[in-house]
């Protein structure tokens, strides 16, 4: 069904899944929109969930995103996605297939093919979607993408990011954990995951270190730190990616990664890309024929161009190399911009945004066919991204695509 319109004399009624931590900021700063009104709070953490509805006391309150969707049909008219990354999808479809518009948190989700169905669906549906890589929009960002693109490094030969943070876990399986706490919904907050007992490491905050809730330091810093870059050189699906890391556990990411990938050339790089992603002990590089005395920063992104370099920490202004040939060098204006009421105006039909899912589906599936590429460490796997398929690693494939619990289907999914 298609999205109720939404005249310019009404209010955007948001109904937000998951309140606490990155939501909470999420739920402020949509709020902070004039034409907002803030209808519904899920969390399947009680506390959380009564500390959001003190801020916002009219809004109706659920544990469960399903049941608040089904039951406030068209009271609704936006969702806001704020959860652990392996139910960024099955709650986003669901919204979608209601024909609401979409803000989600980065990754977009947790699989290859849930990123390709949700892009294809919010196409389908043609409604406003935004993914929350809030410096998409900031000035330092855009400031950067217009450096590049303006042809003053030369074409783009190579890119290598990084981030020293790590959301890894080397060691095996929990034992002796305490019961989920009273005020978590533990059933609910596993959703579509097979179930498992509760473990301390997992809420609030640690499950981006495990393989089945969260994709890792290259999801959860990968998707900031590509994202110039991916948007700058308008890049699109890898050739191939290939890691460096410790044998796959099953259970987490690792610790210290190295990525590789080749990217199909564009009008801003060379015939090829070469792509190199570090974290953890990995980051920051330390082989990279740097000027004298340049010391990088512990996250960033730096540009090899034919003509020149440049680095880009995150978050911070360009810096163009070598420093005296850019002396007298004017960098483009760009004004600041709000990602989240970028989103909000385009409920309204003002406007576009910047990171709707037919930008973050792309950058989002490259980026996890590297947390893929993490279980089968040393292998090359080849990429055909018009079938969503591996050509060489068969194994692969079974990754690209999880199978949901039962009782937590989601149509289109």
């Amino acid at each position: 069904s298609a999205a109720r319109a939404v005249s310019f004399n009404e209010k955007l009624r948001t109904a937000h899944v998951g309140v606490g931590g990155m939501g909470s900021g999420d739920l402020g700063s949509i709020a902070s929109h004039a034409k907002v009104e803030v209808a519904a709070l899920c969390d399947v953490d009680a506390e959380r969930l009564a500390a959001a509805q003190k801020r916002h006391p009219r809004a109706k309150t659920f544990r469960d995103y399903r049941e608040m969707l089904a039951t406030l049909g068209d009271s609704v008219d936006a969702v806001v996605v704020s959860t652990p990354d392996h139910t960024h999808a099955p709650a986003a479809m669901t919204a979608l297939q209601l024909g609401k518009p979409v803000y989600c948190q980065k990754p977009l989700t947790h699989e290859v093919f849930e990123a390709r169905q949700l892009r294809l669906v919010a196409e389908q549906k043609k409604v406003a979607t935004q993914m929350g890589i809030q410096v998409h929009s900031s000035a330092v960002y855009r400031r950067a993408v217009a450096i590049v693109q303006s042809g003053v490094i030369g074409k783009v030969k190579q890119v290598h990011a990084w981030s020293s943070k790590n959301w890894g876990y080397d060691g095996g399986p929990f034992t002796n954990e305490p019961e989920a706490p009273p005020s978590v919904a533990w059933d609910l907050w596993l959703d579509t995951a097979a179930l498992r007992p509760f473990a301390r490491a997992y809420h609030p905050g640690g499950w981006r270190k495990f393989v089945d809730f969260g994709t890792g330091t290259l999801g959860d810093m990968g998707v900031h730190i590509f994202d110039t870059p991916y948007a700058a050189l308008e890049l699109t699906s890898p050739k191939w990616v290939r890691t460096t890391c410790r044998p796959p556990t099953g259970f987490g990411h690792p610790e210290k990664n190295k990525v590789e990938y080749e990217f199909p050339g564009t009008a801003h790089t060379t015939e090829s890309l070469l792509w190199t992603w570090y974290d953890g002990a990995f980051a920051p590089p330390t082989d990279l024929q740097l000027p004298e005395g340049l010391r990088l920063p512990s996250q960033g992104a730096l540009f090899l161009g034919e003509e020149a370099m440049m680095l880009l920490p995150h978050v911070g202004e360009a810096q163009l190399l070598p420093a005296e040939k850019f002396a007298s060098y004017t960098r483009p204006d760009v004004p600041e911009g709000d990602h989240y009421h970028q989103w909000v105006d385009a409920c309204f039909g003002e406007g576009q945004t910047s990171a709707g899912f037919q930008y973050a589906g792309p950058l989002t599936e490259a980026l996890l066919l590297g947390v893929v590429a993490n279980r089968f460490p040393g292998q090359t796997l080849a990429w055909d991204a018009e079938n969503l398929a591996v050509t060489n690693v068969a194994e692969a494939n079974a990754l690209l695509r999880r199978t949901y619990r039962a009782g937590f289907e989601v149509e289109g999914l």
